[in-house]
């Protein structure tokens, strides 16, 4: 069996709710294993696959994703800062501690930035 991912985290990474991923898993689009402790895992390979299913639907696209190569994960109680060096860019994003043990990234691994946005400005 392949890294796992709990569910809620899952369901943060596919910008859906956790009840989401249940009705999914009901209606056979998913499936989950369960942990020592009962709680719902996927593995990172299905979750990938989510991901590529999802990005037309949730407008991702080549222009807001950005592959770049880890330079710092630092963990600080329950946040983590990941830095990614991505071409001439450099990308930094605050997620939670939990998330980046279960990415389990460390510098020189090669990452994918997905942006989103619900508000940008140009300003001249």
């Amino acid at each position: 069996m392949g890294e796992q991912i709990r569910i809620g985290s899952a369901a943060s990474i596919l910008g859906v709710s956790v009840d989401t991923l249940r009705r999914w898993e009901k209606d056979g689009r998913v499936t989950f294993s369960r942990s020592a402790g009962g709680q719902r895992t996927i593995d990172v390979d299905s979750l990938r696959d989510l991901l590529r299913e999802r990005a037309p639907q949730t407008g991702v696209s080549a222009r807001n994703q950005l592959e770049g190569t880890v330079v710092a994960v630092e963990k600080d109680g329950l946040m983590a800062k990941i830095e990614l060096s991505c071409g001439p860019y450099r990308m930094v994003s605050i997620i939670t501690r939990e998330a980046a043990e279960e990415l389990d990234l460390k510098p020189g691994d090669t990452a994918t930035a997905v942006v989103k946005s619900t508000s940008v400005e140009i300003r001249r």
